[in-house]
């Protein structure tokens, strides 16, 4: 009779485990090469910017998509574009509100390879009270020995994307109709991502 229990028990053990084998490997943010850029434009230049705080689960590999994910969070009060005046303006309610929402996230929630080094990662993305679906296309730079540290893999990605700001009530419009700041950000985001061999 404990022999008949033990079977359905040992299945179950093999099964678990297997699934635990079969997650994706996780990667850890290098963050002395890794960048959140935003760029907008002022009148007749641009600003650009960065989120300096930053963390989140970057699981992905390229044999196995189904069970890779990448799910981001982004403090909103650490943009940076070398002007203090600026920053603490785009942290107010006047466009971030950082204080109510201090976080910008993506959630991915499927992950396709389109052939070569392209993929298109569709998923969650939110700033401030607003959440919307976007495909951003992932190109991944691939993977090698990291020439710096032994027994260690480091990997590269790239992201561009355009959104409208205004879609996600990131100011009223009142600064985009003056003709002082554009409403479409240009944000590219650039990783190094490494892992233990």
């Amino acid at each position: 009779m404990k022999k008949l229990f033990l079977i359905p028990a040992l299945l179950f053990m093999m099964t678990f485990t297997g699934l635990q084998s079969a997650a994706a490997e996780e990667w850890k943010f290098d963050r002395a090469h890794s960048r959140f850029y935003f760029t907008i434009d002022h009148i007749f230049s641009k600003v650009i910017g960065h989120f300096e705080d930053y963390s989140g689960k970057f699981n992905f590999d390229a044999d196995d998509l189904k069970s890779s994910v990448i799910d981001i969070q982004i403090k909103a009060k650490s943009l940076n574009t070398n002007i203090r005046k600026r920053d603490n303006h785009l942290r107010s309610d006047d466009f971030f509100a950082v204080s109510k929402h201090p976080l910008i996230t993506f959630k991915s929630t499927r992950i396709t390879h389109k052939g070569g080094n392209r993929y298109e990662v569709e998923g969650d993305f939110t700033m401030k009270d607003v959440t919307k679906t976007l495909i951003l296309p992932l190109t991944y730079f691939g993977a090698k020995d990291n020439p710096l540290k032994k027994g260690q893999v480091v990997a590269g990605f790239e992201t561009k994307i355009s959104v409208d700001r205004l879609d996600y009530n990131v100011g009223n419009g009142k600064f985009y109709k003056m003709g002082v700041a554009g409403k479409d950000v240009n944000i590219l985001v650039s990783l190094e991502m490494l892992r233990d061999k």
